[in-house]
């Protein structure tokens, strides 16, 4: 009898043992599904290990979508060349002592613009706030080096034409009839009487567009001053004139291409095929051929010529600031005024009334 009982609480172990693996498995095929498990603990709500890794990763997914792409690429590339320059002269770059970032800055005043070397400096903060480190900016030895260059160098930014309306017309006349050509209208009128940046244009879908009979709606989704997407619908009027019409020319523009949804504005290579999405270099460039095509000087346009356009042409006609300010979607009026003056810079100009 002895020996049948312990077999048989041997058997009943094995049982209970077999019961909790079969437990444990459902569990974990449970946790894999669901994903974190929140456990509730004296000290709060934590995560369980197998969660908090993939905490981690969306933490550090929303991190970085804190600042926007061209920004976390700049910062990339200035934080790799900052820490191959010290590696190259057995330096220290993580953490930095305040010394060796003044000599960095002094070594490249020269080759660089003062704000893209402060753009360097506030990459190299941030990438030793991110490892636990403090980097003081207030240094002198960081301080000093900076307002000597910026004395040195002078802090006034590239200046480029505006793309008022005599100029916006000689470069649609530019326009013939090929797909091209027909893409290049309605991004110059769009981009110019939308007062639209760079990024902003290439942003766009054809679902963010609508045309109506009082001209375009257009739905920005994301922009400079809009970082976490709240978006902002903006009005284009028809002007009612063959050739500089914004919604004729993108109705014809989405009609030729045949295009109904994604990119609005794509590549379009020397077969007349269309491509990707059209890049801010893209636009860029388009502007500068079609300133050439025009007899102008490329090399004194960009993408921002369109949107310092409109507002230019804007503040030239007089109209009120409160009103561009609304196309132009300025948080202040500081860089209308810009406009502003740049439109009325030869207005009571002494020269013509001198007699020579």
């Amino acid at each position: 009898m002895g020996l049948d009982v312990v077999e048989d609480e041997a058997a009943l172990n094995r049982n209970i043992a077999a019961l909790h693996a079969r437990r444990e498995e459902r569990r974990l095929r449970v946790c894999e599904a669901r994903g974190p498990v929140l456990v509730a603990t004296t000290g709060g709500v934590i995560a369980t290990p197998d969660g908090l890794a993939d905490l981690a990763d969306r933490a550090r997914a929303f991190s970085a979508s804190a600042h926007a792409d061209a920004t976390r690429h700049a910062y990339k590339a200035d934080w790799s060349l900052f820490a191959a320059w010290c590696d190259a002269r057995g330096l220290l770059a993580l953490p930095a002592d305040a010394h060796t970032v003044g000599l960095f800055l002094a070594d490249h005043a020269h080759a660089v613009k003062p704000a893209t070397l402060d753009r360097r400096l506030a990459a190299i903060a941030k990438a030793h706030k991110a490892a636990g480190h403090h980097l003081d900016k207030s240094h002198p030895a960081i301080r000093d080096v900076r307002r000597g260059i910026r004395r040195t160098r002078g802090v006034a930014q590239r200046h480029v034409e505006a793309i008022t309306v005599p100029v916006l017309r000689r470069l649609l006349d530019t326009c013939g009839s090929r797909l091209l050509d027909v893409r290049d209208r309605s991004l110059l009128l769009l981009g110019h009487l939308g007062a639209l940046r760079r990024s902003e244009l290439v942003g766009l879908d054809v679902e963010d567009i609508t045309v109506l009979p009082e001209g375009l709606r257009v739905l920005i989704r994301r922009s400079k001053t809009d970082q976490e997407g709240e978006g902002q619908a903006i009005a284009i009027g028809r002007t009612g004139r063959p050739g500089t019409c914004p919604a004729g020319a993108y109705a014809a523009w989405v009609s030729a291409a045949g295009i109904a949804t994604g990119p609005a504005f794509r590549g379009i290579d020397r077969h007349g095929r269309l491509g990707e999405r059209l890049t801010g270099h893209g636009v860029a460039k388009i502007i500068k051929r079609r300133a050439a095509l025009a007899g102008l000087d490329p090399e004194q346009y960009s993408g921002h010529s369109l949107r310092a356009g409109l507002a230019t042409a804007a503040a030239a006609a007089g109209i009120e600031e409160r009103r561009i300010m609304k196309v132009t979607r300025h948080a202040s009026v500081v860089m209308v005024r810009r406009y502003i003056r740049a439109a009325s810079l030869f207005e009571n100009n002494v020269a013509a009334d001198l007699g020579l």
